[in-house]
């Protein structure tokens, strides 16, 4: 089994960041990754049809001793995105837990398990916590559907694994700045603009974002706000002050006089009242923030603060570039779906740190050829119950690109006769229904 050839093309873009057998190891993991029922290397040999040609532990050891780096195939695979871009790079922060199971694997641990977890209820499972950094990206094809498309990638270990694996603990916050950086720094003449919760809005990230990156994300309705310090006059004593004049928090500008507007986010028509001003939080009294509080008029939402640091964006832009920070809710759960992102089963650090974020990368690579290829080869299968399906989910698009993959293969073999697209066409039936 091969790939379709508009889909390798894509891959040898990735070639830059391998020596040539790794590559090679590369297409036939990738492939048998988007063929395979179980995400295992094992199985994904089954799927490419390589079993019993060449040993197994070639495959196992391109994720677990290959010199080849994760953040250079990211980066390899954000040179194809940055063309879906306009001005500015909207970056989405998260982090996602895969559950695992064993005691020996490296980086596993006890952590918040956001999916079986309420407000009131916390419960943490036992797995790999990943801090992921993506591109919000809009396709031709769907202008106002943004994709989030994964490029970077690091574990996070808590302070008790990393007491155990001899490694200096680090904060999620601190593992997302130096992503931040990273990619900041390979593209120092764009401006980027991350979007990210509350869990990545602190000081530890504002305060140390690069000269290129803007932030938006959430903020408490308690926050202690103020003006800018006073200028100094000549002649005064004593240090100069770092804040002006306390401001009213989020909550007690909602209290006031408030505008009303309406907004197209989260896929629906949002209701709302909103107040904005410009203010300085305590931690970080010399960076000026937009602060943006709005309270939904339908909807079990509630109030909401949020901040920005471009200081001259509107009410509504703030609230639209954070309603896109959905998009990576949306990978995670693509990924572990359809993609096996909880199932790689590597051990050692190199293979935990480098197996589970492929799935993530081929989610990345295959939403783009879509965009740009696969769009024109999407057959429908006819589902009458599902009258209102406005868009094709990922489901569909992997489900082309193995159809699309299928057909080419069959036609290299030159079947001809009365009887040869009836054959092509009863494959790629059966393919649709078993995947």
């Amino acid at each position: 089994m091969i790939l379709v050839s508009s889909f390798a093309v894509l891959l040898q873009e990735v070639a830059i960041a391998m020596t040539g057998p790794s590559f090679e190891n590369f297409q036939i993991i990738a492939t048998g990754w988007t063929f395979a029922r179980r995400r295992t290397v094992t199985g994904m040999l089954l799927a490419a049809g390589v079993a019993g040609r060449r040993h197994h532990a070639a495959f196992h050891r391109f994720f677990a001793q290959a010199r080849w780096s994760l953040d250079d195939v990211g980066l390899a695979v954000f040179r194809l995105l940055e063309g879906l871009c306009g001005d500015f790079i909207l970056l989405a922060i998260d982090d996602t837990l895969a559950h695992k199971r064993g005691l020996k694997m490296f980086g596993t641990g006890m952590h918040h398990d956001p999916q079986l977890s309420s407000r009131s209820h916390v419960v943490t499972n036992w797995g790999h916590c990943w801090v992921v950094l993506g591109v919000i990206v809009y396709l031709p094809l769907w202008p106002d559907r943004p994709f989030c498309l994964p490029i970077l990638f690091r574990l996070y270990l808590n302070k008790k694994r990393a007491q155990q694996e001899r490694r200096a603990y680090r904060t999620k916050p601190e593992l997302a700045v130096e992503m931040l950086r990273l990619l900041c720094r390979h593209r120092q003449n764009r401006r980027f603009h991350a979007v990210a919760d509350s869990a990545y809005g602190g000081q530890s990230v504002l305060a140390n974002l690069p000269f290129n990156c803007d932030l938006t994300s959430r903020l408490r309705l308690d926050a202690r706000l103020y003006e800018a310090p006073p200028p100094r006059t000549p002649g005064q004593k004593g240090r100069p002050r770092k804040r002006g004049p306390q401001l009213p928090t989020p909550a007690q500008m909602l209290d006031a006089r408030a505008r009303r507007i309406e907004l197209q986010i989260y896929g629906r028509c949002q209701r709302a009242r909103v107040a904005q001003t410009e203010a300085r939080v305590f931690a970080l009294p010399e960076r000026p923030l937009c602060i943006v509080v709005v309270e939904a008029l339908c909807g079990g939402r509630g109030r909401e603060a949020f901040y920005s640091t471009c200081v001259d964006a509107t009410a509504e832009q703030v609230l639209t570039w954070y309603a896109q920070r959905w998009s990576i809710e949306v990978t995670f759960r693509e990924t572990k779906q359809h993609l096996g992102f909880e199932e790689p089963q590597g051990w050692t650090r190199r293979a935990v740190q480098r197996t589970a974020p492929t799935a993530m990368l081929l989610y990345s690579l295959i939403v783009f050829w879509y965009g740009l290829e696969g769009h024109r080869h999407y057959r429908a299968i006819e589902r009458p119950w599902y009258p209102r399906k406005r868009h094709e989910s990922f489901a569909d698009m992997l489900a082309t690109l193995r159809r699309r993959s299928l057909r080419e293969s069959i036609s290299a073999w030159a079947p001809t006769g009365p009887g040869s697209q009836k054959l092509l066409a009863l494959l790629e039936q059966t393919l649709a229904l078993a995947a």
